[in-house]
């Protein structure tokens, strides 16, 4: 069995720099502020007609360009929750033994995504919430901020991570 209790240290060359694959990182060493940013995704056709595969959602808003040139919006849009994944796969580098993802607050849809648009990941610790099921745990809340490529907002979310406390 792999203890998670030691800090292990996989390293990969990344451009040319050593990159942790997995980092322990306690409640207590989150500082609210702290941020990041992610490189940037194209979402393509293959995005839009996978998830609505996977997913099942055929809705025109997404699958019919000739229909979305009546709508408002004038062409195909991708799916709100394809965008989520994407993004929340983005920021997902560094594996922490510590923590493991809790959930997700405050998701919204806040501008349409367009096929071929690149977004990227802002994520910033907002704060710090004990855990009165789990008094050696604390929760972590990061704000996602996705933005595309002319720097507008087109979701928002909370990630709440759940985080081991440092042992006394």
């Amino acid at each position: 069995m792999i203890s998670l209790q030691k800090y292990v240290k996989d390293t990969v060359p990344r451009n040319g720099m050593e990159h942790r694959m997995t980092v322990e990182t306690f409640f207590e060493d989150f500082a609210t502020g702290h941020t990041r940013q992610t490189i940037g995704r194209t979402i393509t056709e293959a995005d839009v007609v996978l998830h609505a595969g996977q997913t099942g959602d055929f809705y025109p808003h997404h699958m019919d360009a000739e229909w979305c040139k009546t709508q408002p919006f004038g062409k195909r849009i991708a799916h709100g929750t394809l965008i989520f994944s994407v993004a929340v796969g983005m920021t997902a580098g560094t594996i922490n033994p510590r923590a493991m993802s809790y959930g997700y607050d405050r998701l919204r849809f806040v501008k349409p995504v367009f096929l071929n648009d690149t977004i990227r990941v802002n994520v910033s610790i907002k704060e710090f919430r004990e855990d009165p099921k789990r008094p050696a745990h604390g929760i972590v809340v990061e704000a996602l901020h996705v933005i595309n490529q002319r720097d507008e907002t087109v979701l928002v979310a909370e990630h709440l991570l759940l985080v081991e406390r440092r042992p006394a």
